[in-house]
């Protein structure tokens, strides 16, 4: 059993919690049982190591079985998984896995020739949980790519990966594109880039107009500020949610779920 928090291996490991490290690698943590399964059951040949607790192994046996056709399984103690292990109560399973980004180039161009086509692009988003639950909601609502632009959060940081709760497995994912770059290569496959903005027009109407049911690129932008007046005019169009409550605003994860939607509904009432 590997014992030591302070063997070569597991600080190497440890160190996957910095996106300096990650980024030098091309490695990323995903952590607990449901995130393991997902890579196995759809990213096997990216896992790298398995880090398990004797208790964990014990009760997940099958998990661990399949795990290791695609990785090194190491059994380790609590205080190892602990130290590479970036949650505050670890649930006995950690393991490194290669990052899989595609080209924009290639995330646009696959997604234009779905059945629905759907696509995000996000526009300096910073928070590691709006941006793990947008992948989370576009998994969900069907969109092909998120497309994460110069700026924003790494999509491969801990706290992401958890809160996709293992979409980050399903969609393609592009990152480092300016967001010019990526609104010009979305209209170009065909898609119409629909922006969210407080400045837009009623999404209700938008949806009974047909327009949410073409094909489309979303553009959503930074937590704080949204989209500066360049950016938005980037968009054909921009959408707004209506507030039929006292509510002052959605926070940006939970508009971008319901804009995703809207679209997965209007595109599948044809």
């Amino acid at each position: 059993m590997l014992d030591s928090p302070r063997a070569p291996r597991v600080r190497e490991a440890a160190r996957l919690q910095q996106r300096a490290a990650r980024s030098q690698t091309g490695l990323f943590l995903l952590e607990g049982p449901a995130a393991l399964d997902e890579a196995v059951r759809w990213q096997g040949a990216q896992l790298v190591d398995v880090y398990v607790t004797e208790s964990a192994a014990e009760r997940h046996a099958d998990l661990i079985a399949r795990a290791e056709q695609h990785a090194q399984v190491t059994l380790a103690s609590d205080r190892v998984v602990a130290a590479i292990s970036d949650t505050v109560h670890p649930q006995g399973i950690v393991a490194v896995a290669k990052q899989s980004p595609v080209r924009l180039e290639d995330a646009i161009d696959r997604a234009a020739v779905a059945e629905h086509p759907l696509v995000v692009i996000l526009h300096e988003v910073r928070d590691p949980g709006n941006l793990g639950t947008i992948l989370r909601a576009a998994d969900a609502a069907g969109a092909s790519a998120v497309i994460v632009t110069e700026n924003s959060v790494d999509p491969f940081a801990p706290k992401v990966v958890r809160a996709t709760t293992g979409s980050i497995f399903h969609v393609d994912i592009a990152v480092g594109a300016s967001t010019i770059d990526a609104v010009e290569a979305a209209a170009a496959a065909g898609l119409s880039v629909l922006a969210a903005d407080v400045s837009g027009e009623d999404l209700i109407e938008l949806r009974a107009a047909g327009v949410l049911a073409r094909p489309t690129a979303w553009l959503f932008g930074n937590e704080a500020r949204g989209l500066d007046a360049a950016t938005l005019a980037l968009a054909d169009r921009a959408a707004r949610l209506p507030i039929y409550g006292s509510a002052e605003s959605l926070n940006l994860a939970t508009a971008a779920s319901v804009c995703l939607y809207e679209t997965a509904f209007a595109q599948r009432s044809l």
